[in-house]
């Protein structure tokens, strides 16, 4: 199996990993109770999703 030859200076590493930070997730507001939620899923707080109750949430 090849093994590399010379050592990767600092630079072409770091050019490398530039691309791998984390990104904050986007989130959008639910239409119902208007909390923060995650697209394209069931709000946690009253478990609304298109416009109907798909998960039942206990009360606190």
């Amino acid at each position: 199996m090849p093994n590399p030859k010379r050592r990767h200076s600092k630079q072409r590493t770091s050019t490398r990993r530039a691309h791998d930070a984390l990104r904050r997730a986007g989130l959008s507001e639910c239409p119902n109770c208007h909390s923060m939620k995650l697209p394209h899923r069931a709000c946690p707080s009253c478990g609304w999703y298109k416009s109907r109750q798909v998960i039942e949430v206990a009360e606190a």
